[in-house]
């Protein structure tokens, strides 16, 4: 027995001294110019931000009231106009289903043709307009897609970047209501208007409804708000519809009165979960709102998040590391996703698109056009303040915080660009959600970010 010990304990000296030490493991590298690895995490920002309410909850109320009022990017789907003449509808639909002006291909570097956009065309289903055609409303029922054509091919611009699919436009999540205007002539699209984009949204995606159902599950003051970047309902072992939805930020759901609420649901004991009113959908295509768990170890809140500058630090840190998604694709967002889902979490609205945001008159903006100088941009920039908004074209970026006299940003960005001390320039990907100094960011080895810059906003 003795002889036996001795070996087992020559045979884990070996093994240990064999297992290589967690020193001798480099577990970080970066090419990205000026970022430690502290900088990576919230933490690092915190120290530099307060837990001062920038907005109440009736400011953004008010907000939000004149951002309809005001900014054709944003509407309440609810209040849509329930008739649409041909005009009105044919307008509407060729708004998002035009012809690309530039070329465009398939993943496999096959050119589309005049014939294939006919196909597509074809599916837009315009000679069935009527002289006035009747809006419903609806809701979506799953994180889905919005795209500019009914159709799931994947499009490419000349520069074939797969990442780049032409065709998707934007994402709908779980409890988004909708207006309906127009069906495909497959069936198996829906042309539908959200708060912030029209375009084109899969059938099986979107539940039908009366607006009066629709408004009370919006309006519901008493919700549970997704906060980290995704959250599940509970697995439920016969019922797809409610199990392991998945929930992006910024998703809001009602909650289950707990006078109504059993002690077992769908098999599992309710205590230690959140019960909520999940959207799901009928074989008849129609809501059925249906009760489903949400642990309460999930990152979620009940009520919108205060906002201030720690919840805009942490809400953005939440997606750092995810993968870019153009229009959302890739089950991720792209820059102005990132933006908007972070916002959603005060209640906050956004329009889409880059540009919609930059442009919109909407909170305090800093504009600069051609003959601003670099020192009047470098003035404004030493003046940010967390959570203000920086544009460039196409692009949004969040401002975090000042680190040695260098602002420092994250964003949800693809390309990185920089000079190298030897002056040449230096391209290669981030494709997620990064954190940057924002003045050596390149487009090229002439033009930087600060000079593409066009505004500074700050949402109040």
């Amino acid at each position: 027995m003795r002889l036996t010990l001795i070996a087992l304990s020559i045979s884990l000296a070996s093994i240990v001294t064999m297992a290589p030490s967690v020193a001798a493991v480099n577990i970080w590298q970066s090419d990205v110019i000026g970022v430690n690895q502290s900088q990576l995490t919230p933490q690092h920002w915190l120290s530099q931000v307060t837990d001062k309410t920038l907005m109440s909850a009736a400011q953004i109320a008010a907000f939000n009231k004149q951002l309809i009022a005001e900014n054709e990017h944003i509407v309440d789907p609810l209040d849509f106009a329930s008739q649409l003449t041909r005009e009105q509808l044919k307008a509407h639909i060729l708004s998002i289903s035009a012809v690309p002006k530039s070329p465009r291909f398939y993943p496999n570097g096959s050119p589309l043709t005049a014939q294939h956009f006919e196909k597509y065309q074809a599916n837009l289903n315009l000679d069935a307009l009527a002289d006035n055609n009747q809006v419903s409303y609806g809701m979506a029922v799953k994180r889905s897609v919005l795209r500019t054509f009914p159709t799931w091919d994947r499009v490419l611009n000349s520069g074939l970047d797969k990442d780049l699919d032409r065709f998707q436009e934007s994402g709908l999540f779980p409890g988004d209501t909708i207006a309906i205007l127009h069906e495909s002539a497959d069936k198996q699209w829906l042309l539908v208007r959200a708060y912030n984009y029209l375009a084109w949204a899969p059938k099986a995606d979107i539940a039908s409804s009366n607006k009066a159902k629709l408004r009370e599950f919006k309006n519901n003051d008493d919700f549970l708000l997704v906060t980290g970047a995704k959250v599940n309902t509970a697995y439920v072992p016969d019922d797809s519809s409610t199990s392991q939805v998945q929930l992006d930020m910024g998703v809001r759901l009602p909650l289950v009165d707990s006078q109504q609420v059993a002690n077992l649901l769908h098999g599992q004991n309710t205590y230690a979960s959140y019960v909520v009113q999940l959207p799901t959908r009928d074989q008849q295509g129609q809501l059925v709102l249906k009760p489903a768990l949400i642990s309460r170890s999930s990152d979620v809140n009940l009520g919108y998040l205060p906002y201030n500058q720690q919840h805009l630090v942490k809400q953005g840190f939440k997606f750092l590391g995810e993968r870019y998604g153009w229009g959302h694709d890739y089950n991720g967002r792209d820059c102005t996703g990132f933006v908007g889902e972070i916002y959603k979490t005060f209640g906050l609205l956004m329009p889409r698109n880059s540009g919609q945001q930059g442009k919109g008159e909407y909170g305090i903006n800093h504009r600069f056009d051609n003959a601003s100088s670099e020192q009047q941009k470098l003035a404004t920039i030493k003046q940010m303040q967390v959570g203000d908004l920086i544009y460039i074209p196409g692009h949004v970026m969040m401002y975090l915080g000042e680190q040695d006299g260098q602002p420092y940003v994250i964003h949800d960005v693809k390309g990185l660009g920089y000079n190298k001390p030897d002056g040449s320039f230096y391209s290669s990907s981030l494709n997620g959600v990064s954190v940057t100094p924002l003045l050596p960011l390149r487009l090229s080895q002439t033009k930087s970010y600060l000079d593409r810059t066009y505004n500074i906003k700050r949402i109040r």
